[in-house]
Formats: C-alpha cells, structure tokens, sequence
C-alpha cells in the first residue's frame, strides 16, 4: 500500500490493499446505536470487492444486527476496519442484514476460507452485508 493516507474505489483495489484483506486479521466493525453513538466491536469480516460487499457474520440477536436493523430499509452506516502496526484498511458503506441461506453460506465459506476455520454451528446466524462506498488505508 502506499506510504500515505488515500481513498481508493472499493470495487478496484489495488493489489497491495487486496492482498492485506486476504490476510488473517481480527477486525472491528463500527455500526450506529439508535441514540447516534457508535458501537465498535471485534469482529471477522471478508472483502467481496467484485460484489462491492463486505460481510460480517453474527447472531440474530447480537446488538451489531439490532443497530443495523433498527435504521431501517435503506440500511445503517458502517464501517469495518483492521490493523497491523502502521498498516490499516477500512471500508465504509451502507449495512443490512440479511438472513436468505444462500447469502449466510456464501458468508461462511468465505469466512472459511480467510479465516482458515468454519465458524462454529449457530442456527440464529445472519450475515451483515455493507455495500461498499469508500475504501480507505495506509500503507
């Protein structure tokens, strides 16, 4: 990545910034509580930059899906982030969680796939997508 701060279009990362997505980090997710103020939680989150997409799995009833369903149809504002020393990656957009089985198993494998480990069995998953509308690093 380069050595400063820069925004880049999420569909079209460029390699260094993909390549430390497909790293094995624990990330946060910010998301909004009805009152306004953010809710930051670790969470593991993949990068789908064909589908502009970043995916969080979770529970049904964990406060980040609450937040993200309490804002609505048109969806909540969030971000991911991860770190690594001086290294860092966020991605910004519009939050909804969906909960079609297709969407919650491509979630898993590809949680699978960057984690290197299914996710444990939960019958309330859901997966959080956030449509992507800014990608932002530091190399």
């Amino acid at each position: 990545m380069a050595t400063t701060k820069y925004t880049l279009d999420p569909g079209v990362p460029d390699a260094p910034y993909l390549s430390f997505w497909r790293e094995r980090h624990v990330c946060t997710l910010t998301t909004l509580r009805p009152d306004g103020t953010p809710h930051v939680v670790p969470v593991g989150v993949t990068y789908d930059p064909e589908a502009r997409l970043a995916r969080v799995i979770t529970s049904s009833t964990s406060t980040k899906a609450r937040n993200v369903l309490a804002a609505g149809e048109e969806g909540a504002v969030a971000a991911v982030c991860q770190v690594d020393g001086r290294r860092w990656a966020t991605l910004e957009g519009r939050a909804r969680v969906r909960t079609e089985p297709e969407r919650v198993a491509e979630a898993e494998r590809r949680y699978t796939e960057r984690y290197l480990r299914a996710p444990r069995p939960n019958p309330q998953r859901v997966v959080i997508e956030i449509e992507l509308t800014r990608a932002l690093g530091r190399g």
